[in-house]
């Protein structure tokens, strides 16, 4: 008998909105109460400053309102588990206007401002099925929302770390960071041989070997869903998460350290 099929997860577009206005809202916030000093401050992400990470912050966000003001594409293009492995390619360009757009934007809350303001008029009118004409493919505006939580979310850690700051993650976009993160590494490396626990959020079973059926499996990977986000997004490697106990790994197939990460 034929192994059952997988379901991909759905999520609720309604919650993805609130939860992406919502995230964006708090690393507003958070923005804010930057001094010059903490905005000077480089991050771990190339030559980039904290000011120009903030500014970038916001990129995530006006690419939404951007897209909704473009004429709609003709088919979709890009499933949304699809999309973590088409974002690489971007990294120069986005590098590039990162750096111009915090250049000409001083007054990063006014940037904020009018960037939440964008969003939230277009949301309140633009349907879940309208097709975005995203850099990375031709997606449905609820998938790439989902995608948005990724970036607000990874984008935040960044922020918090370099800045040390603490922005707190809604609850429903780190949810849905973890959650696609984790179905795409079941995409990366199908099978059933291991299963991969990330709570509260995901639980997915992936690499070829023997199918596990009852029980507890012989294979486990464990972690929580920041650390599970920076091995995902190459932030921080499998050895040294395991070395700081951050990650633990019983089993001959739950060494995960050749599939990640998962974004460039």
């Amino acid at each position: 008998m034929p192994p059952a099929r997988k379901r991909t997860r759905t999520y609720d577009p309604a919650k993805i909105r609130v939860a992406v206005l919502a995230q964006f809202g708090n690393v507003r916030q958070g923005v804010r109460t930057l001094t010059e000093e903490q905005l000077a401050r480089p991050t771990h992400l190339g030559d980039w400053s904290v000011r120009e990470l903030a500014a970038h912050l916001t990129m995530a966000v006006e690419t939404v309102s951007r897209n909704l003001d473009r004429p709609e594409p003709g088919a979709k293009e890009l499933a949304l588990l699809e999309w973590p492995f088409a974002t690489a390619a971007r990294a120069g360009d986005i590098a590039d206007g990162t750096r111009e757009l915090a250049a000409d934007n001083p007054d990063l809350d006014a940037l904020y401002a009018r960037v939440e303001e964008r969003i939230t008029e277009r949301l309140a009118t633009a349907p879940d099925d309208r097709l975005l004409a995203a850099r990375t493919g031709a997606m449905t505006l609820a998938d790439y929302l989902v995608t948005r939580t990724v970036e607000l979310v990874v984008h935040t850690d960044d922020l918090n770390r370099a800045a040390g700051t603490d922005i707190p993650f809604d609850r429903q976009a780190l949810a849905a960071c973890t959650r696609l993160l984790a179905d795409a590494l079941a995409v990366k490396a199908p099978g059933a041989s291991t299963e991969v626990r990330i709570p509260p959020y995901a639980v997915v079973q992936c690499v070829e070997g023997p199918r596990h059926t009852r029980g507890t499996p012989p294979n486990v990977v464990e972690t929580d869903p920041l650390t599970w986000i920076r091995l995902a997004t190459g932030r921080t490697q499998w050895k040294t998460a395991l070395d700081e106990a951050k990650v633990s790994a019983s089993g001959e197939r739950a060494d995960l350290g050749g599939l990640l990460p998962l974004m460039g």
